[in-house]
């Protein structure tokens, strides 16, 4: 990503942060780890593990995979980061624009080079902290025992 839009993304940092706690404050609460008053604390890690990322991007010597948001899955459907995360995307993404916007001279191809590498960092860090947490989930058995009853049901 271009330096001028990592110091315009840092520059907007408030506002992302402001942004994403709306976003979580909007979304239904599925569990009380989900409530958005547990989750607001961990915007300012997040964003300076993005920044982290985003800024060892170019030298790092075996790229990131490039994740969808269908890599990103919980068994059971209930981490509380998956909300998180979306909501943490919407956010850095709109900053994203709104700075891209802001820039007349800026290259079509740099413009989506920067939102790939964007999404790249964001989805990464989602992926590790949602695989993280449900390691440690009580349900996850549960679910890939119904998963297995499922796909049991369905063949012939």
């Amino acid at each position: 990503m271009q330096d001028a839009l990592m110091i315009a993304l840092g520059t907007r940092r408030p506002q992302i942060r402001a942004r994403w706690e709306d976003l979580l404050r909007a979304e239904k609460v599925s569990t009380p780890l989900a409530n958005p008053d547990a989750l607001v604390h961990l915007i300012d890690w997040t964003l300076d593990e993005v920044f982290r990322t985003l800024y060892s991007l170019p030298i790092r010597r075996r790229p990131l995979r490039a994740f969808t948001r269908a890599d990103i899955d919980c068994p059971c459907g209930r981490n509380p980061l998956l909300t998180y995360f979306a909501a943490g995307e919407q956010a850095m993404q709109e900053s994203l624009i709104l700075s891209q916007a802001e820039s007349l001279r800026l290259d079509p191809l740099e413009r989506d080079t920067a939102l790939r590498e964007l999404n790249l960092a964001l989805r990464h860090i989602a992926r590790r902290e949602i695989g993280a947490f449900c390691a440690l989930c009580q349900f996850r058995d549960r679910a890939s025992a119904d998963d297995r009853e499922v796909a049991h049901a369905t063949v012939p």
